[in-house]
């Protein structure tokens, strides 16, 4: 079994590929744009290994993307690739639209042509993964019951509005044109090779570096954490058994305040790190002023791909941390590569006000 992965160079994208090699043994298309957050050094482990075929390119070209699948014919399309940071949306929404509903748009349609040509098992057998986000579903309440599959949309950020119009133009070329998709809304993520632009991997960078732990707000932001190994375990339990034209959310049943978060890391690299130029760790915390519309609580209702498909996380959120944070301590020179000048750029755009202001 093929599969083509989209934005397999990226932080789930690149577990996933590597997961699937390991766990599947088969042939993997990787088509990656390679932005900023796309980093060949993530699959390394997979240099001269015949079963990853690396491809750069753009989603939104079709012509390329057809190409590939008729060159390949893969009997699956896993779609990660997409603009993903709430606090550059905010910056920049342009580039979301572009990746997330014409790059989504364009890539749907390559897949349709495909899937129109191939002979009638293949067909049946074909299916489009498309990997979204929880955040197309709005904020809840303190007190409100988790996000299900059924919850309504009401996104917030040009992120996940974005990200809320690919989910329906999924959903619609599975309704008119049969296309045979599964969507999947996850929860925040962490792990291995996450771009430190996000909270976990930025704090840890930050706090062995002894600068400032900027946390937004009052901190208690509500975020459901789950694993990206688990994540990545879930993937493939879905594109193997779930049905075309269902959704299912992805959940780490580890819902935790952002303080909180902050906190576990410092308490780990107290442990793990001792020799940081500052400690303990959570000296460093300091509030800064609130990103705009920032969504109060995240939670996922995971109930139906545990009970259709028999999947549940392996990791708590206490193992999964501990595995994290040592893999930021143990791959340096991947850490280095990444936190480049531009790198250095976004962070000083991004925080460098707020701090002042706080």
């Amino acid at each position: 079994m093929t599969i083509l992965v989209t934005g397999g160079a990226g932080f789930i994208g690149a577990n996933f590929v590597l997961d699937w090699v390991q766990a599947e043994g088969t042939p993997v298309v990787n088509l990656d744009l390679l932005t900023y957050a796309g980093n060949l050094r993530n699959l390394a482990s997979l240099d001269g290994d015949p079963r990853h075929i690396f491809v750069r390119g753009d989603i939104g070209d079709f012509d390329r993307v057809l190409g590939l699948l008729q060159e390949h014919r893969p009997q699956a399309i896993v779609h990660f690739a997409a603009e993903s940071h709430v606090d550059r949306s905010i910056h920049g929404p342009e580039d979301f639209i572009k990746t997330n509903i014409v790059g989504s748009f364009r890539l749907l349609e390559a897949a349709r042509a495909y899937w129109g040509d191939l002979p009638q098992g293949e067909r049946d057998n074909f299916r489009f993964l498309h990997v979204s986000t929880d955040e197309v579903y709005g904020s809840l309440g303190p007190y409100e019951p988790a996000f299900h599959e059924s919850s309504p949309y009401a996104p917030n950020s040009p992120y996940s509005a974005s990200k809320a119009a690919s989910d329906h133009l999924v959903r619609a070329y599975f309704h008119t044109y049969g296309l045979p998709v599964v969507t999947t809304n996850c929860s925040n993520n962490y792990g291995p090779y996450q771009f430190p632009e996000k909270l976990i991997p930025l704090m840890i960078l930050n706090a062995i570096s002894g600068k400032p732990l900027p946390v937004y707000g009052d901190g208690l932001n509500v975020r459901d954490w789950l694993y990206v190994g688990d994540h990545c375990s879930a993937i493939r339990r879905v594109l193997a058994a779930g049905r075309p034209g269902e959704t299912y959310n992805i959940g780490g049943y580890s819902e935790k305040i952002n303080l909180d978060v902050v906190k576990t890391l410092c308490a780990l690299l107290d442990e793990l790190h001792p020799q940081s130029p500052r400690t303990p760790h959570a000296e460093l915390i300091s509030f800064v002023d609130d990103r705009p519309g920032h969504d109060r609580r995240y939670a996922i209702d995971a109930r139906k791909v545990e009970d259709e498909l028999s999947w549940r996380p392996a990791e708590t959120f206490e193992s999964g941390m501990r595995q994290t944070v040592q893999w930021y301590l143990d791959n340096r020179p991947w850490i280095e590569d990444v936190t480049s000048g531009e790198y250095r750029k976004w962070i000083d755009e991004n925080y460098s006000q707020r701090m002042a202001a706080s």
